[in-house]
């Protein structure tokens, strides 16, 4: 059954409440956004952080050296390229990090997704395309349009307590991918946060 990511933690307060839901990834975005942290922070958050959860960093077309610092530091587990990284980009990346990397693609049309899969990232992860966000928008797009493929994929955009039922039976991605749909307020919420997990965690027991 699909795994689960909360994306977007920027308080202790966000660390708490994944802490005692469990879902298998958090994500700390470090490119430029309202949920946006520097690395400083990432640490205290990371050093707060259940040894169960893995940190993933996103990244937006940032200078691949600071990517690598940030792997070196420990503060992030998984890196999240969310901008116009190529396979050049990826395949350097490769040369001075181990860390597994999740490429995303913001999905227009079945074009998309068939070019992603060129990426020798371990990864893809599909998001709602928007002409001037590159993610965190709260969008869906047409799922329909996702093909059986052999890499695992992350799914985002716009997904929360009401349809991550249906896009987990529908699609059964590696993994499901949720930011806006754990908040209240454009903060994160914990009880939306518990639900969202143990929904998840109960279709792994039926």
């Amino acid at each position: 059954m699909s795994k689960i990511k909360i994306c977007g933690l920027t308080r202790e307060q966000d660390i708490d409440a994944v802490n005692e839901a469990l879902p298998d990834y958090i994500g700390f975005v470090f490119a430029k956004s309202k949920r946006q942290i520097n690395e400083k922070k990432a640490k205290v958050l990371k050093g707060r952080l259940s040894p169960f959860i893995k940190a993933v960093g996103i990244f937006v077309n940032e200078e691949i050296e600071n990517v690598i610092k940030t792997c070196d530091s420990q503060v992030i587990d998984l890196i999240q390229l969310h901008g116009d990284e190529g396979e050049d980009y990826i395949k350097r990346l490769r040369d001075y990090v181990s860390n597994k990397i999740i490429k995303a693609v913001r999905v227009k049309d079945l074009n998309d997704i068939k070019k992603a899969m060129e990426f020798s990232c371990d990864y893809l992860l599909f998001d709602a395309y928007h002409e001037k966000e590159y993610g965190g928008t709260g969008k869906t797009f047409d799922w329909s349009i996702i093909p059986y493929i052999n890499k695992p994929f992350f799914l985002a955009g716009g997904i929360n307590s009401y349809n991550i039922i249906h896009a987990i039976k529908c699609l059964s991605p590696y993994c499901i991918d949720i930011s806006s749909g754990a908040e209240t307020d454009g903060y994160k919420d914990p009880k939306k946060i518990i639900d969202i997990v143990g929904k998840v965690r109960g279709l792994k027991k039926e």
